[in-house]
């Protein structure tokens, strides 16, 4: 994430992660502020196991991207409402790519870290018959707690 002030956003990702058992690390990186640090980051991200980077950040929103742009791994970026325009700014610097550097963009704030974490879970069980299992007894448990009444 971008900054500590991420987290309470960002978590939710790492929750749903634990929740399915995939492994992860959460680090705070900023594209403007410790961008060689990012640039290590990104650079030795694929050397040193990771299969997936999901960034959030906030405002101009430039992590997501920078970080696409320096691994070949997948990124998910998680826009974080931080300013006054409640992330509308972040969704738009993540989605607005340019073509050659993509970047999965999910939803502003909780719900969109929620998914990334369901989303690198799914991408991570394609080749991964038992986290595969665990994402579909989580989808399963998912469906079986929805109601079929209003009572």
């Amino acid at each position: 994430m971008g900054s500590r002030s991420d987290w309470p956003v960002m978590q939710h990702a790492a929750e749903m992660l634990e929740k399915l058992g995939v492994a992860y690390e959460a680090k705070v990186v900023s594209a403007h502020r410790t961008p060689k640090r990012l640039y290590d980051y990104a650079t030795s991200a694929e050397a040193r196991g990771l299969k997936i980077i999901i960034a959030g950040a906030g405002g101009a929103a430039h992590l997501p991207g920078m970080a696409a742009s320096m691994t070949n791994l997948p990124v998910l970026g998680v826009p974080v409402a931080v300013t006054a325009l409640q992330g509308q700014d972040a969704l738009l610097s993540i989605v607005q790519m340019p073509g050659g550097i993509p970047v999965g963009t999910l939803a502003i704030g909780k719900p969109g870290a929620i998914n990334a974490g369901i989303l690198a879970a799914s991408i991570l069980a394609l080749s991964d018959d038992a986290l595969r299992s665990r994402l579909a007894a989580f989808r399963a448990a998912q469906t079986d707690s929805v109601p079929e009444t209003v009572e």
